[in-house]
């Protein structure tokens, strides 16, 4: 047995400064991880609190047709019916937010669900997921996505329509996870947790998924952009139903009610969405190009902080150095061996 023991509340905070305080360090101190993750945090606040403080956007809220940053009571100008575009562009973002999350975590999950069991278990199991995967990829997406937007009853619901734009989208991850894979499954760690009977399900989990963590987050940050951009798209070119303001829909009325596109009066009416939309894509990039560090386990356990084991001066009255959690893991490790 060993000497020194770490107690349930050490235990609670070295797991709370390993999990959440390392990697929040990790992201501070990496200058495009900080910028994404403060972009990022930006847009969730305008998604949240935006639409409690900002009044919604009305016909005759304001002059017509008022420039970019030349009011500020209308900081981003206003449309040709005098409606306030900042305030079109906050009450946009939940449905927005909603539709990428959607979009992105049903294209991750199911992606990373298929291609890790296809290229674990492999034999039929594999042959049968990979025949799905192979006809998902042969159906053009945006067809298929204005099909079903027109055959079912969605509503304008932003959730459904995240998941319509990336209906097919699985399909390549899956593939790429799958690779990936049977790569991994006969490495050694992952032999040693077979051969001491530990259950697949855990292996996958622990041992296999994690390795996969830096290429799933850019492949979920690949896919929010995908929504982002076919989402406003379609909104733009008119295929997909709406019951609230969009920005895809600002730029169309921008054009096809102000000719935005030829005429300098309203062409903020079109830049202010396109703005908006470029600053969120440009934020999740640089968050997830930050966070391949994040799953570094060397660069998480140095910016994790040791956790001492008892009060400083209780041990410093008994003249002792404190003794840290990561010195209690080493001495509970010899004293097992």
């Amino acid at each position: 047995m060993a000497d020194v023991s770490m107690t349930t509340a050490e235990r609670r905070r070295q797991w709370f400064d390993e999990k959440i305080l390392a990697p929040a360090r990790i992201v501070w101190d990496d200058w495009r991880a900080r910028t994404g993750a403060l972009i990022v945090l930006l847009y969730l606040l305008m998604g949240t609190i935006g639409p409690l403080v900002v009044t919604a956007p009305q016909p005759n809220q304001g002059p017509r047709l008022i420039g970019a940053f030349r009011s500020l009571q209308y900081p981003l100008g206003t449309t040709a019916s005098g409606e306030d575009i900042f305030a079109q562009i906050i009450h946009a973002t939940p449905s927005m937010l909603i539709m990428i999350a959607s979009g992105a975590v049903f294209t991750v999950v199911l992606g990373t669900a298929v291609g890790t069991l296809a290229g674990y278990k492999g034999g039929r199991t594999d042959s049968a997921l990979m025949t799905v995967t192979d006809i998902m990829m042969t159906i053009p997406g945006l067809p298929l996505t204005i099909v079903l937007a027109a055959a079912l009853q969605i509503k304008g619901n932003p959730a459904v329509i995240g998941i319509l734009i990336t209906v097919n989208a699985w399909a390549g991850l899956g593939r790429a996870i799958r690779s990936q894979v049977l790569t991994l499954r006969d490495s050694e760690y992952v032999e040693a947790s077979r051969i001491m009977g530990i259950e697949t399900p855990t292996i996958i989990t622990s041992d296999i998924i994690p390795n996969l963590m830096p290429y799933i987050t850019m492949n979920f940050v690949q896919q929010a952009r995908a929504v982002i951009f076919g989402s406003v798209g379609l909104y733009f070119l008119g295929v997909l139903p709406y019951n609230n303001v969009n920005w895809g829909v600002m730029m169309n009325a921008a054009v096809e009610r102000a000719g935005a596109v030829s005429s300098p009066l309203a062409f903020h009416w079109l830049l202010m969405p396109m703005l908006t939309i470029i600053f969120l894509a440009l934020g999740l990039t640089l968050l997830a190009q930050g966070a391949d560090r994040i799953f570094n386990p060397r660069v998480r356990a140095r910016h994790a902080k040791s956790i001492s084991s008892g009060d400083d001066g209780d041990d410093d009255e008994d003249g002792d150095p404190p003794t840290t959690s990561a010195t209690a893991r080493e001495m509970s490790t010899a004293g097992g061996n």
